[in-house]
C-alpha cells in the first residue's frame, strides 16, 4: 500500500515539481500548474489527458475523475496500486505540464 508520503517522493523527484495547497489540499505542481492532488489518504488525483484517463482508468483501482462535467483526472486508489503505476503516471502528467525546456 502506498502513502502520501511516498507519492510525495515521486512527484517531488520529477524536475522542478512544487507541493503547494490546492483549497485545502496537496497539490503538486510544475511551472505553477497542478498534475496531481491528494484529495484523501487514500487517493491520489492524477491530471492526464482524456485518452490517457481513460486508459489508466482500465487498471485495477483507478477510476476518472470529473471536475463538474469535465473529465480532469485518474483518481488512483493508493490501497490497490502498485507503485510502478502511480509513477508512471505521474512522470506523464507532469510531462503535460512541465515548459519546453524541461522535457529535452
Amino acid at each position: 500500500m502506498l502513502s502520501h508520503d511516498d507519492v510525495r517522493r515521486l512527484a517531488l523527484a520529477l524536475p522542478e515539481a512544487v507541493e503547494e495547497d490546492h483549497h485545502g489540499r496537496p497539490s503538486f505542481r510544475v511551472a505553477k500548474k497542478i498534475f496531481a492532488t491528494l484529495p484523501d489518504p487514500d487517493h491520489v488525483n492524477i491530471m492526464l489527458g482524456p485518452d490517457d484517463i481513460a486508459l489508466a482508468a482500465q487498471h485495477d483501482g483507478c477510476a476518472e475523475v470529473y471536475w463538474g462535467k469535465k473529465l480532469s483526472a485518474v483518481g488512483v486508489d493508493l490501497r490497490r496500486a502498485p507503485e510502478a503505476l502511480v509513477a508512471a503516471l505521474l512522470a506523464d502528467a507532469w510531462a503535460r505540464r512541465a515548459p519546453k525546456r524541461l522535457l529535452r
